[in-house]
């Protein structure tokens, strides 16, 4: 066995072009690459390359030089070899056996071709799985390979191709190992018995059960990740889930605030917290399908819930304004009671598990463990969310409008006037809560998207400190209840060091206490 240069009896090679390069007199003024000039007429493409035509000399203005290396076989391969043929930067390993194929009276060769423009002819639109959503690329040198003299196809063993990207991107969503099919109509790329075994982002290797020319394709990620906008989203969810944490000790511990206006800050503050967690950690878990869905439904369930508390706070909103005169003795907490949880739960699980009965297999997608937006699956969150952000527009205006009535008969009673504007300040809060921040991120589109991104990310990720801040922060019996908590706290402190140093008592000489002499 032995390697050599191609051998003019290699005339399976020609078939490798369909462009024959036309000869025309001159001066090689100025060679192709990889090319170099004869006698000041000719050019000649260089060791271990071949012109497009075939031709050893030519003056055709647009030919081109194209890689080649080839091994000659002149005996019987030993068990186990293997060639590796280099062409530029691409490279391709063949078994001996599948060289030879049981020829034994001459000797076997393989040719092993990388084009360096044949890709600009036929491109990714010539691929029969081409996706209208996915921008496909050839991004590879399109390369081939061939075996002689009897030229057979199908092989033994598989080939393994190692290609070198043209363009280096980092959001790779899919890898395609093709091959070029001739048919009647001229042909297409196709899959069909080629696979890829790996690919980073220089390189990838592809694995074929038969011989041809090949190519890599790629499937870039338009959506290209701001690195601003991922800071601001895990600093400002931490920052929320704080809060929400906080917010949650709070209706449950202090007893002053405890109604059912306060049950309902509880459950929207855990659905929440539980939906920005489950973001936080799994939202980028794509390697498990089925767990990826499972995550993808539990986010849809959570921010349906959400939402659907959101909902019922703007229900009992306009059901205390409507009847503030007599909030204790009505029956609004009682109908509230009855009608929170099955709603605030229950119509959530509902519409999720309609949608996972018809559309499963749209849970989860290839870079993101939520809703596929392919066939409009993702209104089956935004369907309920804009229907719920317009209940609450409408409940907001009535409660204005019935505030402004309530305030034109007012008398001079203190604690009226100051539970109204505490019902207009979480009015208005709570159109800011429920229904602004996601009004901004369904009008990301257009030239304004991006300031429409970076505002729907500030603003949502602080959802949890906006609750803090009004139900809690804002409220003067919370304060009053921190206030306790403090001084219940410094008091035993007070007390303890008062009767360890009190009027009578001395410290010790080795105590360290201000103006104490050393």
């Amino acid at each position: 066995m032995q390697g050599s240069s191609l051998l003019p009896g290699l005339c399976f090679l020609l078939s490798l072009s369909g462009v024959v390069a036309q000869k025309t007199k001159g001066t090689c003024r100025s060679c192709p690459l990889y090319a170099s000039c004869v006698n000041d007429t000719h050019c000649t493409c260089n060791h271990g390359y071949i012109s497009e035509s075939r031709q050893k000399y030519f003056t055709y203005p647009l030919e081109i030089c194209e890689a080649v290396e080839t091994r000659v076989v002149t005996d019987d391969c030993s068990t186990g070899v293997i060639f590796n043929l280099n062409a530029q930067t691409n490279s391709m390993d063949i078994h001996c056996s599948d060289i030879i194929q049981g020829n034994t009276q001459g000797p076997s060769a393989v040719a092993f071709i990388s084009y360096s423009s044949l890709g600009n002819i036929i491109n990714a639109s010539f691929f029969e799985k081409v996706n209208e959503k996915d921008q496909v690329y050839l991004n590879s040198q399109v390369v081939s390979a061939a075996i002689g003299p009897k030229r057979n196809t199908s092989l033994s063993q598989a080939v393994t191709l190692s290609f070198q990207h043209v363009k280096i991107k980092p959001s790779i969503k899919k890898v395609f190992c093709v091959y070029w099919k001739g048919t009647k109509e001229g042909g297409h790329w196709s899959t069909e018995g080629c696979f890829l075994i790996q690919a980073n982002k220089t390189h990838s290797i592809c694995n074929s059960t038969h011989l041809s020319s090949f190519a890599v394709l790629m499937a870039f990620d338009t959506q290209e990740k701001d690195p601003t906008l991922t800071v601001i989203t895990y600093v400002g969810l931490s920052l929320s889930l704080l809060c929400l944490l906080l917010a949650a000790l709070t209706f449950l511990l202090c007893k002053a605030i405890q109604n059912t206006s306060t049950s309902l800050h509880l459950q929207l503050s855990l659905c929440l917290f539980l939906a920005h967690l489950l973001f936080l950690t799994a939202f980028d878990r794509t390697e498990v399908k089925v767990l990826c869905a499972i995550i993808a439904g539990a986010l849809h369930y959570l921010y349906l819930a959400s939402f659907t508390w959101m909902l019922l706070e703007g229900l009992h909103l306009f059901l205390t304004a409507r009847n503030l005169t007599v909030v204790n003795r009505s029956s609004v907490n009682r109908f509230m009671k009855k009608l929170m949880f099955p709603v605030g739960y229950g119509v959530p699980a509902v519409i999720v598990a309609i949608s996972a009965a018809f559309r499963p297999q749209l849970y989860g997608t290839r870079d993101h463990c939520w809703l596929n937006l392919n066939q409009k699956f993702i209104w089956a969150f935004l369907g309920p969310v804009c229907a719920i952000i317009c209940v609450n527009f409408v409940c907001f205006i009535l409660v204005l409008w019935i505030l402004k009535r309530k305030l034109s008969s007012l008398n001079s009673e203190v604690s009226t006037i100051q539970n109204l504007k505490m019902l207009t300040l979480k009015a208005t809060a709570q159109l800011f809560i429920l229904g602004c921040t996601w009004c901004l991120g369904i009008l990301q589109m257009g030239s304004a998207a991006r300031v429409m991104a970076y505002l729907f990310t500030i603003i949502n990720s602080l959802q949890g400190f906006f609750i803090f801040l009004v139900y809690c922060l804002l409220s003067q019996q919370v304060r009053k209840w921190f206030g306790e908590i403090i001084k219940s706290k410094s008091e035993p402190e007070l007390h303890t060091l008062s009767s360890r140093f009190g009027p009578d008592s001395k410290p010790s000489e080795g105590g360290i206490f201000p103006g104490q002499v050393y």
